[in-house]
């Protein structure tokens, strides 16, 4: 699927010429370029359309938290038919553990994690697996540091479909190796419940989940 830009505007001005240079760079190879303009002069639209016209899955640092969740919202209504997604820390708070050895003083480990947040790294992690091409991820700094191997999440994927053959014991093992909680009551991110033939998934990374019913074969 290709990017498609949504906008009641056009590039005018030094953008257009701007957007030239850019996408000649990037399909050059050049290596590094810089996009100079004051704030307010359009420079999340410019690359907005650099984005669209060379057609290729991008990752967009910022260095805080503020700035992320501003650009995060100004390319999701720019891009609103593809994967726009969001990825940083998703810690509130978070204290190391530390020994202050003048005190004799040792402070435990201690911290706070967002759950909204979670959920979103977790969908951006799901979009870069779907193979899709079409996507944007709008990240702090922070995701250079390691988020685990790409082939372990492979692994953990369970593809299913209508009329799939598969026992339900084997469908609950493989949720149980994918880090799933079964539970017997609400369900929440991560679980899943189990009421005879019939068993609900919560997924992680998305506000909904799905019901799937086994039917005995003859």
């Amino acid at each position: 699927m290709s990017f498609h830009l949504e906008s009641p505007y056009q590039p005018a001005g030094d953008q257009p010429e701007a957007i030239k240079q850019l996408v000649e760079g990037i399909e050059n190879g050049t290596p590094c370029q810089v996009l100079l303009g004051v704030t307010g002069s359009g420079k999340t639209f410019t690359m907005a359309n650099v984005i669209s016209q060379v057609n290729r899955p991008t990752l967009i640092l910022t260095h805080n938290k503020t700035l992320t969740a501003q650009l995060y919202g100004e390319f999701k209504e720019f891009f609103p038919d593809n994967a726009v997604e969001y990825f940083v820390s998703y810690y509130d708070y978070y204290q190391p553990e530390a020994y202050l050895s003048v005190t004799d003083t040792y402070i435990e480990k201690d911290l706070q994690i967002n759950e909204e947040v979670d959920k979103l790294r977790l969908k951006a992690t799901s979009s870069l697996l779907s193979g899709r091409r079409d996507i944007i991820i709008v990240a702090t700094v922070s995701c250079i540091y390691g988020m685990g191997n790409p082939e372990d999440y492979k692994e953990g994927i369970i593809r299913l479909q209508k009329g799939q053959k598969i026992s339900r014991n084997a469908l609950l093992y493989r949720l149980v190796d994918s880090l799933y909680n079964r539970t017997e009551v609400q369900l929440t991110r991560g679980t899943f419940r189990v009421k005879g033939d019939t068993v609900d998934i919560h997924l992680p990374y998305i506000d909904y989940g799905y019901r799937i019913h086994f039917l005995a074969m003859k």
